[in-house]
């Protein structure tokens, strides 16, 4: 009877309640709301309807025909009173035969209101996406409906800007995740890299470098979450041969020094993760494109710098302490390769069409965008029966793709309002004078993205600053590209807590002494390693990259 009467609680538990769950947290939902409806509620201020009163204003890019902020969005949001408005401005005698019960057009304080609210709806994003207080796909569909119920976008161009390239983009980046997961090219991959590793100085300054450079192309989640069992395997094999009952410092070695190594590939390449390809929309929103060879230009020597700074730290602070004389992980993972099947049929197929992504996306992504390549490459990873439908039902987490969709509709109609432009300068005003114009600038935002990055999920940072910090650079007269790519390449910065990103938390979750169960890596390892690797990361990208080898590159943009 008792667990009858148990088993109806939780029932109703289920049912509601004010406890929280990720993904439901009412409490967080209530203080949100609570902010968001009073943001809503009162009046923009002046300097919102100053600026979209304003002619020409910098940052702005005017539709033909348009001098202020109120004339472009009425133009698309009221296009016959915007037209008979400018007949009268004209002195056209038609014009002032204005019909009874005819729509007028918006006024500045509309149009400032407008702005008002789409801020408060990237802030509400922000805080949900952050706090998990709603699920991550209930909060992408909220965005969408948010816009649309306060009529800032008409309904189909919130349609399209849920449907932009770089939605498609990391779709099917997440898909041909899967298909490599799933033939073992990501397993293979990882042992070829590691059968050559014979001591723990190879690890640290030959195997963690290769797996940055790697995670630049590949899904560093699928590569670090594949690595873990293996070096788990290398940890027990090594105690267990020197006699040792555990060894923590070499846990941490091996297990953060896959995490840091695999975080800072980022920069690498568009294809490194989801947070380069919201950074790759909102450059396309801004009329700024940049392709696939450009990218890796202006990031890619940043990699194996940070990685072989990344190793010599782990090398430096950890090897003294080994309880174990030394590692040779290829001893263990020869035993490893010769299990696996000899390469070819689907593995073959799976590794042809990779080569030929990465190859289409550096020739024709100029032109095709870097969706349409990643769109080609998964339909022919069902054409050779690589994956089915199934395969990428639960293969692909459809919330972050959502997350991507939602932040370009967001950046469209922050665009649009003023919204950004606002934020931007309200910024720039309270950043001290040297940060905020030239490459002070892309230094102060670099800081102000690492700092966010860890506290919320990589995507969600980018998708949140990318609205702000590009109208910032055309106020302050600097490169968009710099700004917005400097923006992605420090959400790779997400080291010192669990929630910065996916790869922390794999490592947290996998790191478990296969016998035991004992977790080998602890919160405090994070904070205690993430912390250094964080401001080192901050110097390599300041002096070797954003005052280095940038001073020698031209930026389109």
């Amino acid at each position: 009877m008792s667990h009858h009467g148990a088993s109806t609680a939780d029932t109703m538990e289920h049912a509601w309640s004010w406890k929280s769950t990720p993904g439901y947290k009412p409490v967080l939902l209530l203080i949100a709301a609570a902010v968001f409806i009073a943001i809503v509620i009162f009046p923009p201020s002046k300097g919102m309807v100053e600026l979209v009163s304003r002619v020409n204003p910098s940052g702005y890019k005017m539709p033909s025909g348009c001098e202020t902020i109120l004339d472009a969005v009425n133009k698309k949001l009221r296009p016959d009173a915007f037209a008979r408005s400018q007949k009268a401005e004209a002195g056209t005698p038609a014009a002032s035969a204005e019909a009874e019960g005819e729509e007028q057009p918006l006024t500045a304080v509309d149009v400032a209101r407008m702005a008002k609210i789409t801020v408060a709806i990237l802030l509400l994003a922000a805080f949900l996406w952050g706090t998990e207080a709603l699920s991550l796909g209930a909060t992408d569909i909220l965005v969408g409906v948010l816009l649309y119920l306060f009529a800032i976008l008409p309904i189909n161009e919130i349609s399209q800007a849920y449907m932009k390239d770089a939605v498609f983009f990391i779709f099917g980046i997440l898909a041909v995740a899967v298909g490599v997961a799933k033939t073992g090219l990501d397993k293979r991959i990882g042992l070829i890299l590691l059968s050559k590793i014979k001591s723990a100085r190879a690890f640290a300054f030959i195997f963690l470098p290769m797996l940055a450079i790697a995670a630049g192309f590949l899904s560093e989640h699928a590569l670090v979450a594949l690595l873990i069992p293996v070096l788990m395997g290398v940890y027990k094999v090594s105690c267990k041969m020197n006699g040792v009952k555990k060894d923590p410092a070499l846990a941490v070695f091996l297990l953060l020094g896959i995490c840091l190594a695999a975080n800072h590939g980022g920069p690498g390449s568009p294809a490194a993760g989801g947070r380069n390809a919201i950074m790759v929309g909102y450059l396309a929103e801004y009329g700024t494109p940049i392709t696939f060879l450009e990218w890796m230009k202006i990031g890619f020597p940043f990699v194996p710098v940070m990685s072989v700074v990344i190793g010599a730290y782990m090398y430096l602070r950890l090897k003294p302490k080994f309880k174990v004389p030394d590692i040779n992980p290829s001893e263990v993972v020869k035993a490893e390769v010769a299990r696996m099947p000899k390469f070819g049929g689907k593995e073959a197929a799976m590794a042809v069409i990779l080569i030929l992504l990465v190859i289409a996306w550096v020739v024709i992504g100029e032109h095709a965008g870097l969706g349409g390549p990643t769109l080609y490459a998964v339909m022919a990873m069902f054409l050779f029966r690589i994956v089915r439908w199934e395969d990428v039902q639960n293969g692909v987490a459809f919330d972050v793709v959502g997350l991507y969709a939602a932040a370009c509709a967001m950046g469209v109609a922050l665009k649009f309002t003023g919204g950004a432009l606002w934020l931007a300068e309200a910024f720039v005003d309270i950043l001290p004078d040297f940060l905020s114009k030239g490459d002070g600038l892309v230094i102060g935002v670099s800081l102000l993205t690492t700092i966010m990055t860890n506290f919320m999920s990589d995507g969600a940072t980018v998708a949140a600053l990318g609205p702000i910090v590009l109208p910032m650079a055309t106020l302050a007269q600097v490169s968009i590209w710099k700004v917005g790519l400097i923006t992605s390449f420090s959400s790779s910065f997400a080291n010192i807590l669990i929630v910065g990103t996916p790869n922390n938390a794999i490592v947290f979750a996998m790191g478990k002494d296969p016998e035991t169960g004992e977790k080998l890596v602890t919160v405090m390892d994070f904070f205690k390693h993430g912390l250094p690797v964080t401001i080192l990361a901050m110097i390599i990208l300041w002096f070797w990259t954003v005052l280095g080898y940038w001073r020698f590159l031209s930026f389109g943009a």
